[in-house]
């Protein structure tokens, strides 16, 4: 969006005239200071959609001063409310300014001007009578983009076609669109998932990441930031990838590279599809995974539902333990 702040008001330079006091010196207020564009926190939203038409926004401009040193009222703030976790960029740059982490807190997006000082600041002992004051200074004008990471309880991790999206499918009401192609999904979705005794849990199906996605490759980082929100993040294999430890390790170094603090998270791994196995290929991959036995591994299949309770208690479990 567009973002224009408020100008300052410009100072007074009136000079007092009465009746009686033919010379009463300077007497101009100070101008207002311009209108600020500001970001608050509100628990309540959960998305930007309310933000998506309103292209520009502009502040309110001081007001200037005034005789008998009347200062100039203030510019018009303009507030915008968004959900937790929005993150405000600079369009040109791309750079991060801040993230609203707190519900009612409030970030200034684009200061106000400030207002000009009246002619009274300026009256010195050899320059009783200055004619002039301070003008206003402009606000700040420039592109912003808002931003909102998801947030979930559950971070579906893997390569495209993982079956990340078909799983949400299976456990929740969530409608994702699901291919036999890479990249499918483009955008995140979120289900919730029913449990056991009416509690439940969000689970996020996130684009797909690749090797190198760290680097901005495939949908690169606006897959990456979305992890950061999540509790917990649910590793997703297929059964017939050619080396499971090296797949796990390849999306295990994308965190990394995007963010060490990632890793800190709770992990889960998730064999997929494996009603396309029979018992002993399932053994067999089992046996190239000692490696990741500090890993909670359910084997499962969405299409056959197989193992799904497990894994949902398995997920409900590392949600429920306490953090050390």
């Amino acid at each position: 969006m567009h973002c224009v702040s408020g100008n300052g008001g410009a100072g007074s330079a009136h000079m007092r005239r009465e009746k009686f006091v033919p010379k009463g010196g300077p007497d101009g207020g100070d101008g207002g200071r311009g209108g600020d564009i500001i970001l608050k926190g509100n628990k309540q939203l959960w998305t930007l959609i309310h933000l998506k038409y309103q292209r520009h926004v502009k502040a309110g401009h001081g007001k200037n001063g005034m005789k008998q040193l009347k200062s100039g009222a203030a510019g018009e703030d303009v507030i915008l409310e968004v959900p937790i976790g929005t993150i405000a960029r600079d369009a040109e740059t791309r750079e991060i300014e801040f993230e609203i982490i707190e519900d009612g807190q409030e970030v200034i997006l684009m200061k106000g001007g400030m207002g000009g000082l009246g002619n009274h600041h300026f009256k010195t002992s050899t320059n009783q009578t200055p004619r002039y004051a301070q003008s206003g200074k402009d606000g700040e004008e420039a592109w912003k983009i808002l931003e909102l990471k998801v947030l979930a309880d559950v971070g579906l991790v893997g390569f495209p076609n993982a079956g990340k999206s078909t799983l949400l499918s299976v456990i929740s009401a969530a409608k994702p669109k699901i291919a036999s192609y890479a990249f499918t999904t483009l955008v995140p979705n979120l289900g919730v998932v029913p449990y056991r005794d009416s509690r439940s849990f969000v689970v996020a199906d996130i684009p797909g990441i690749i090797e190198n996605a760290h680097l901005g490759k495939g949908l690169g980082h606006r897959f990456l930031r979305h992890i950061e929100r999540n509790s917990i993040l649910l590793f997703m294999i297929p059964i017939d990838t050619d080396d499971v430890v090296k797949e796990y390790h390849i999306l295990i170094n994308e965190l990394m590279q995007y963010n060490p603090e990632l890793l800190d998270k709770e992990k889960i791994l998730a064999i997929t599809k494996c009603d396309m196995a029979d018992t002993e290929m399932e053994q067999l991959v089992k046996n190239t995974m000692s490696s990741l036995s500090h890993i909670p591994t359910v084997f499962i299949s969405s299409v056959a539902n197989q193992n799904i309770d497990q894994l949902k208690d398995v997920i409900w479990q590392a949600l429920t333990q306490p953090v050390d």
